[in-house]
């Protein structure tokens, strides 16, 4: 069975080593040292990892991010390459795939794509399978309570996913898994999405969502 979080982690402490302690990252605000600081508290610091998602949280877990960001640069790339310690959560059987495997591959294309001399890299078939069965739960958790308008997430061989608010006008985005994981994580559409719809709809999701 392919672990495909195994994969992605792998890529993305490569990149992270690569591109250094300073570089930019589509992760507004940070830099590669930040998200390396993130990856590691992530799953060793359960205690600040809450924050992430549980805003009254926030604070806290910026305060133990940016100690562990203090922390030598090739040590927390080391940790987050090393995978998760014996007591975490992700450490048990099937976790890490299940909860990794896109939060990898969007964090890989964080450090990728920011990179001046960035070039598009295919998505291994059986990666890009994996995240299609994870888009319809992350494109109704994060894009389809922001959109005004109904969204349909379409590979091109036509198999598609719809979020958002019923009766609305629909737009459609057609592109491949992996772009339409990170359209849906707002991360910057790119040319490799087309957009069809409705002018008006078209322009409303533009204010919330990057469109190419």
């Amino acid at each position: 069975m392919s672990n495909h979080a195994l994969a992605e982690r792998h890529r993305l402490a490569e990149l992270l080593a690569a591109a250094g302690p300073d570089a930019p990252t589509l992760c507004a605000g940070w830099s590669t040292r930040d998200l390396a600081a993130h990856l590691v508290i992530r799953e060793r610091r359960p205690d600040a990892a809450a924050g992430i998602r549980i805003g009254p949280l926030a604070g806290w877990t910026q305060r133990v991010q940016d100690s562990y960001a203090d922390q030598p640069y090739e040590e927390l790339v080391r940790l987050f390459r090393s995978g998760p310690p014996v007591l975490s959560l992700f450490s048990l059987p099937g976790a890490d795939e299940a909860a990794n495997t896109v939060e990898y591959f969007v964090h890989a294309e964080d450090v990728a794509r920011a990179g001046e001399d960035h070039e598009p890299r295919p998505v291994p078939a059986g990666r890009a399978a994996a995240l299609w069965r994870r888009l319809p739960l992350l494109a109704r958790l994060e894009a389809g309570r922001r959109s005004p308008v109904r969204l349909e997430l379409r590979r091109p061989d036509g198999a598609h996913v719809t979020v958002g608010p019923a009766g609305s006008p629909t737009v459609r985005l057609t592109g491949e898994p992996g772009e339409l994981v990170l359209f849906v994580f707002g991360r910057g559409a790119r040319t490799e999405l087309t957009v069809d719809g409705p002018p008006d709809a078209v322009e409303a999701l533009r204010h919330v969502l990057p469109l190419p």
